[in-house]
């Protein structure tokens, strides 16, 4: 009897380890998607997507943008970009047009997407204080843009309540009202207005998109193998436990023969 059971045991206690082993992906380690559909603003044509795979703080980020102005005193055009937060978590519209001089401009659209969380940039600085810093901006009338960067606790806490907003910013001065063409910038007002202002727009949602690369979860993307995995694995406990009580009730059966 005591062979028995310890058989039993060791056959369950072995499954359990090969249930656990490392590389087996668990609810933990679950990653979540966020995506955004970019909207025009302000006389744009143009559109976006917006894809976001987040790990604790880690954001993985792929985004795809066209149909904006494409260059700036004769050189690309920086489009400044960031992860807005803590406000209604929306884009704004005509009717936030406070001056009414026809373009929503930073100031008016912040009551509706908020302040900034984080600067998407193409390098270095992610934070707030990189707002403006034209150089390491996305340029042109069309780009793909592709970064890891680690959230903050405040763009973090926002994304994850369902409030933040990517937008992004830059107009061409040509297509706007002629009141408009000349303004400066509410936010910086060495800039013109049209360089600011936003230009495309979209509130961040969990995806339940199955785009993303193979692997991942519903959450992080589209595959379906990790729960192939764990059904093996849960047969493979199931198996060894069978085994452990088939080996003690032939251990059992010897022991009787023998007596």
């Amino acid at each position: 009897m005591k062979k028995a059971s310890l058989l039993a045991v060791s056959g369950i206690a072995l499954g359990i380890g090969v249930f656990a082993m490392p590389g087996v992906a668990s609810a933990a380690d679950s990653s979540t998607s966020y995506q955004a559909q970019l909207k025009p603003l302000n006389y744009v044509t143009g559109s976006g997507t917006y894809m976001m795979t987040l790990n604790g703080a880690q954001a993985t980020i792929t985004e795809h943008v066209t149909g904006l102005a494409a260059t700036f005193n004769g050189a690309p055009y920086p489009h400044v970009q960031h992860i807005h937060i803590d406000a209604q978590g929306v884009c704004p519209t005509m009717a936030d047009d406070a001056s009414k001089d026809g373009v929503i401009s930073v100031t008016e659209a912040a009551g509706r997407y908020g302040a900034i969380g984080t600067t998407l940039t193409t390098s270095g600085d992610t934070s707030p204080a990189a707002a403006t810093t034209l150089t390491v901006a996305p340029s042109g009338g069309s780009f793909d843009y592709k970064r890891t960067i680690t959230l903050d606790d405040k763009t973090l806490a926002s994304v994850k309540k369902g409030n933040a907003v990517i937008v992004v910013h830059g107009l061409d001065p040509a297509t706007l009202p002629a009141a408009a063409q000349s303004e400066p910038s509410d936010l910086v007002p060495s800039l013109p207005l049209a360089a600011t202002s936003p230009a495309l727009c979209g509130a961040l949602q969990t995806s339940q998109m199955s785009g993303m690369p193979s692997g991942a979860a519903d959450t992080g993307g589209g595959s379906t193998a990790g729960t192939e995995h764990e059904g093996l694995m849960a047969g493979g406990v199931a198996m060894l436990a069978a085994g452990a009580l088939a080996g003690g009730i032939a251990v059992r059966r010897r022991s009787a023969i023998q007596s």
